[in-house]
């Protein structure tokens, strides 16, 4: 059965229709990244206004440095962040909202079905599968039913953590903690700090 629902998000995705995915924070509502049409749909399915940027999330580090190369080094992934970094080349314009010399990426910490779908396509487009104002869904019963309607697949990985990536604007000459999710700030900027 799981992997019978893999292959229908994987075709779904292929196809350009959104899917609902369990990823390692809330369930995210996914689209093929690469085109722009898929990430429209998204966005209009979500509610979402167009300036409003989106991650890009790959299956791993070599994954995403082959779509945006000059990511090289950013060590802090895999795990529960996204972050901001230059988009020198302004890759991907439909995943940038009104920043298109930015780029917001993730590699999350997956297992299960999440983990299959996103390995077998490399990356996807990625924002949490909820309306905007409301609760991010922990669980797949907490998707908004409109959402849950208009996807091509919907893969239940159970109860999630429900906290929502930490973002981190890595664009400056300080990194800035635009969101405090998943990792307090503190210790996300702790772990930068290491790297440096």
């Amino acid at each position: 059965m799981a992997a019978r629902v893999v292959e229908q998000a994987v075709a779904a995705l292929r196809a350009g229709q959104p899917v609902v995915l369990p990823t390692d924070t809330v369930y995210g509502l996914c689209a093929d990244p690469h085109r722009a049409e898929p990430v429209q749909r998204l966005y209009e399915l979500k509610g979402r206004a167009a300036k409003q940027p989106s991650a890009l999330v790959a299956a791993d580090l070599e994954t995403l440095f082959k779509w945006v190369p000059e990511l090289r080094g950013r060590a802090i992934l895999p795990g529960p962040f996204t972050l901001i970094l230059p988009n020198p080349a302004k890759r991907y314009p439909w995943l940038t909202g009104d920043r298109p010399d930015t780029i917001g990426v993730r590699v999350p910490e997956l297992y299960g079905p999440g983990r299959a779908v996103l390995d077998a396509v490399g990356a996807m487009a990625a924002t949490s599968a909820n309306l905007p104002g409301e609760p991010d869904p922990r669980t797949l019963d907490e998707v908004p039913p409109e959402i849950r309607e208009a996807c091509g697949a919907l893969v239940d990985g159970g109860e999630l953590p429900g906290t929502p990536s930490t973002v981190v604007d890595l664009t400056g000459p300080e990194p800035i903690v635009v969101r405090e999710g998943a990792v307090p700030a503190e210790e996300a900027l702790a772990r930068l700090g290491a790297l440096a």
